[in-house]
């Protein structure tokens, strides 16, 4: 029997668990991962009861990168308009947090830095090797980590190929929330509760437009804000959230 690389779960309402499983090749990323990768963040899109979702890998490792025996047979793990591993260059419209343990590494760290949020056990590493094998980061690494992470920092990273531990890349911003070892997930999930607390009309646009905000010219910034955000203030969730606290109880949100 077959066993796919990529299981999707809904561990607790309103959040989509997509855990990497390829324990033979340390996750790496194949075209069928990249496929499955790319259904999940389809399926997080579409369906209006989830808010969240969570992207991990099992067995104490999250990704390893590029699966360069397939590489070398001309598999190219690319999906669409969701780029590499299947959501590098078009990431989901609601958050998506990085549950990382072990190395996060090459395409591995490609994945990190597409997500929205990053929890990170202490023993982690981060890396992005592919000098080192002739290769270079295209998947984003190159673009994302000087965004991320210190100028001088990400260029010593991409031009070493050395690895970082998570302790450093927490002092750097990278991670959001750094756990024991093992613990990750459970703080993801912890994370993603406190999301899915709010109303999911605003957590989708907010995310917006912290995402794309950066590269907007200054003279259209406010209009461009006001074009995403005006609908949020009249919406139903909008009067529910401000009743609630009136009332002093907790909202009832119908993302409308």
């Amino acid at each position: 029997m077959t066993t796919e690389p990529v299981h999707v779960t809904t561990p607790v309402e309103g959040v989509l668990l997509v855990t990497l499983d390829r324990p033979e090749a340390r996750n790496a990323v194949n075209s069928r991962l990249a496929e499955l990768v790319a259904e999940a963040m389809d399926r997080l899109d579409s369906d209006p009861d989830l808010r969240v979702g969570i992207l991990t890998g099992a067995n104490g490792t999250f990704c390893s990168g590029m699966d360069l025996k397939a590489f070398v047979r001309g598999e190219r793990p690319y999906v669409g308009d969701r780029g590499f591993a299947g959501v590098t260059e078009r990431g989901p419209e609601k958050p998506l947090i990085a549950a990382v343990e072990g190395y996060a590494l090459a395409g591995g760290c490609e994945i990190v830095l597409a997500c929205d949020l990053v929890v990170a056990g202490e023993g982690a590493t981060f890396g992005i090797p592919e000098a080192k094998r002739g290769l270079v980061a295209a998947g984003g690494g190159l673009l994302r980590l000087p965004e991320r992470i210190p100028y001088h920092v990400a260029m010593e990273l991409a031009l070493t190929g050395n690895h970082m531990p998570a302790t450093r890349m927490a002092e750097l911003g990278l991670v959001n929330r750094l756990v024991p070892t093992g613990g990750a997930l459970d703080a993801a999930l912890a994370l993603a509760g406190e999301i899915t607390a709010n109303g999911p009309l605003a957590v989708r646009i907010s995310k917006k437009i912290v995402a794309e905000s950066l590269g907007w010219p200054a003279e259209e910034k406010w209009a461009r804000q006001r074009e995403v955000a005006d609908p949020i203030s009249s919406s139903e969730d909008a009067r529910e959230g401000a009743l609630a606290f009136a009332e002093k109880r907790a909202p009832v949100w119908r993302g409308k």
